[in-house]
């Protein structure tokens, strides 16, 4: 813990760094790779759309004693009611429940789900009471659906609004808003892969970690903001240079609280998984770690990178790349007159974040200085001198 203590702490001082923008082609083209993948799961297999989008029947039986040929038993409960067993998903929830989801249950009415439900008690012996149902109409999940898409739509508007506002640059929301789609077509891609069910708490999960997500952006934008304006004023950084050395300074504080919200989700999921089955808290909990590991890597690979290869390109941008070098370059040649000529190697080139610090640049001229004086008075002459 200690040394990853240091490890921070040295990445913030600018004693290390990770050439993290440098390398902004390389992270691109992962994130390529597995947007293709998502896509591709997300066109090819579609998403598994729970009933509440759907439209149909659920029907949850709880306390079974006896969960033998469960699937068969419940089939056999349902064709009593419909006439035929098609078209059922059973599961198994934990230890002794099953819930049975049918995009059709007779003729599609909240009478014939009670009386499949009815029927379901029947056959496995547990009170009425201990059977749940719903029943779903086709209309209800189209407007939930089309309430996810515009609560999607007023996030990314009133969240393009505010970056403009704040940073004063569109390249910062921009770049913000490629990060955040990034997360979005990751974690539902990986949801079409995977076949995992989205429900209505999955799509406030979706939310959720968009919010993280942007959260995340914003404090990076922000050492980013204040780097290159400190870069500008003295010319001591490029531009990639400055916001390399924003991400630095916040990585530890990205992977800290990326693991602290993860743990306890991990947990939720561990009780979703092993105890609870499937449910509104395994959805949300299940969305809230895909998201949020996604948002970090964005936060830290994507948007900052992205924003980098925008601003670069800024007459303005490019006067301070050539002051940034000069300054470097004389930085370096103070270094080697001092005897540190390797202390300044990592000046070189446009991919290299780190810069001579003006406190190590002054000792070094120090040092400088006084090895100059010590060679104007021989130690020769000295004693000679006292001998007179």
């Amino acid at each position: 813990m200690a040394s990853f203590s240091q490890f921070g702490n040295d990445l913030y001082t600018g004693r290390r760094q990770l050439n993290i923008v440098g390398r902004r082609r390389t992270w691109y083209a992962i994130s390529a790779v597995f947007l293709v993948l998502a896509l591709v799961g997300l066109f090819g297999r579609g998403l598994n759309l729970s009933l509440e989008f759907k439209g149909g029947s659920e029907v949850r039986v709880t306390g079974i004693s006896n969960l033998s040929n469960y699937d068969a038993r419940a089939q056999k409960a349902v064709a009593s009611v419909t006439g035929s067993s098609a078209n059922l998903e059973i599961s198994k929830v934990g230890a002794k429940s099953i819930t049975i989801d049918s995009k059709k249950v007779g003729n599609n009415t909240a009478n014939s789900t009670e009386k499949v439900a009815t029927a379901v008690a029947k056959e496995f012996k547990v009170p009425t009471t201990s059977v749940d149902s719903q029943f779903i109409g086709p209309s209800w999940g189209s407007q939930v659906t089309h309430k996810a898409v515009q609560a999607l739509v007023v996030f990314l508007v009133l969240v393009s609004l505010l970056l403009g506002v704040y940073f004063r640059t569109w390249k910062m929301a921009v770049s913000a808003l490629v990060a955040l789609v990034h997360d979005l077509v990751l974690t539902v891609g990986i949801y079409a892969l995977v076949g995992i069910e989205v429900s209505p708490a999955t799509v406030i999960g979706f939310l959720t970690i968009l919010g993280y997500s942007i959260y995340d952006t914003v404090v990076v934008f922000d050492k980013v903001r204040e780097n290159t304006d400190e870069a500008l004023a003295a010319g001591s950084r490029t531009y990639t240079q400055a916001a390399n050395y924003a991400v630095n300074q916040t990585l530890v504080r990205s992977i800290n609280t990326s693991v602290v919200a993860l743990l306890p989700i991990a947990a939720l999921l561990v009780v979703g998984f092993t105890v609870l089955g499937p449910g509104t808290l395994l959805d949300l909990a299940l969305a809230l770690f895909i998201g949020i590991a996604v948002g970090t890597y964005s936060s830290i690979f994507i948007a900052t990178p992205l924003l980098a290869s925008l601003r670069s390109r800024e007459p303005q941008m490019h006067d301070l790349e050539r002051r940034a070098h000069s300054f470097q370059s004389s930085q370096q040649a103070v270094l080697a007159e001092a005897g540190g000529a390797g202390a300044g190697e990592h000046l070189q080139g446009e991919d290299i974040s780190g810069v001579v610090e003006p406190e190590r640049a002054e000792a070094a001229a120090a040092a400088r200085r006084t090895r100059v004086r010590k060679r104007e008075v021989h130690p020769l002459a000295v004693r000679d001198s006292e001998r007179d």
